[in-house]
């Protein structure tokens, strides 16, 4: 996960990443954008970084939507179209395909084409009855409504939409860009209403989210130096993945977490024939995860023009929610 949706023909993801790489790695603090991290092999471990014991946000907000699953369906009973943008597995999204009784039409965007195809193929098999519509996009450039006129409930204003952003993705963007976001998921759909159902962490316990972002397994690692695995593979680049560190930490004041790549020693790297120099513990800055507390956020939907129909809140072992939001077009 419109005229502006930039729906890349797999040839162009190359380009893409170069810009992207070459732009974070001559900043003076080095980013890489984290985007990045969902090749086929990142999408595989971050569904094996789910799964780990430390990292609670997937299995809670999988038991949440268990749970408001039927009381969705009666809050809105004629929901007929889910989308999804930055889909990755839909493994929490079969929850709802299963649920829905006037569901049928499901449309998973992500950035990873075989993964996203793969899962798309496995759902169709899975929901003989619903049509998947795979969209392999950059779903943070959403700028204008899909074309869904082929959709038979395109034109009808008595059926339902829904954008469906678990995982706490939002967390991905800071204030402003999260806002901007969800000000662009309104206009994802062209219909007289439009509702989100969002997962968000706002979890503000030190240690339980740095144990989840630095799982005993050390998956969270892979992942996070899969990026770098990533630039050799496609741009032609040298790093070395054992010369740096997976790094997590949780920034209290701006309430999030921070990965980095800790440069272990001076270093110096060719990517797409440009070379870029390390100083012994540099960092590539590659990902944060902001863990909003629950009156921002809220400040963050109203700013973005979304209502609030109903929070589903964890009160077991985190404080992940799930919200309902409802728009007018």
């Amino acid at each position: 996960m419109n005229a502006n949706l930039d729906i890349q023909p797999p040839q162009e993801s190359g380009s893409l990443l170069a810009h992207d790489a070459l732009a974070g790695l001559a900043q003076a603090r080095k980013t890489l954008p984290c985007k990045w991290f969902y090749d086929a092999i990142g999408s595989d471990l971050f569904e094996r970084i789910t799964e780990t014991p430390e990292y609670y946000p997937t299995r809670v907000e999988a038991r949440l939507l268990q749970d408001l699953s039927g009381e969705l369906a009666h809050r809105i009973p004629d929901l007929s179209l889910i989308i999804e943008p930055g889909s990755g597995s839909s493994a929490k999204t079969r929850i709802l395909l299963d649920t829905q009784p006037k569901l049928h039409e499901y449309v998973p965007m992500d950035i990873s084409a075989d993964f996203l195809y793969a899962t798309a193929k496995k759902l169709e098999q899975d929901f003989p009855h619903l049509k998947v519509n795979p969209l392999v996009c950059d779903f943070t450039a959403l700028k204008e409504p899909l074309a869904l006129g082929k959709n038979p409930s395109a034109t009808n204003h008595c059926e339902a939409y829904m954008v469906f952003f678990p995982g706490s993705t939002i967390g991905n963007f800071n204030t402003a860009e999260a806002v901007a976001l969800l000000r662009n998921m309104r206009l994802l759909i062209a219909h007289n209403t439009c509702w989100l159902l969002l997962g968000v962490d706002m979890t503000q316990d030190a240690a339980k989210l740095h144990a989840a972002y630095n799982d005993a397994a050390g998956i969270t690692a892979q992942f996070n130096k899969n990026i770098l695995a990533r630039i050799n593979r496609e741009l032609n680049a040298n790093f070395d993945l054992e010369a740096f560190e997976h790094h997590a930490i949780f920034n209290e004041a701006q309430h999030r977490v921070e990965m980095h790549l800790v440069s272990l020693s001076r270093q110096q790297v060719t990517v797409a024939g440009e070379r870029f120099r390390f100083a012994a513990g540099e960092t590539i800055h590659t990902e944060n995860s902001y863990k909003y507390p629950q009156a921002l956020f809220e400040s963050l939907l109203h700013q973005a023009g979304w209502s609030v129909n109903r929070v589903w809140r964890d009160t077991v072992e985190s404080g992940f929610g799930v919200y309902l939001l409802r728009s007018y077009h």
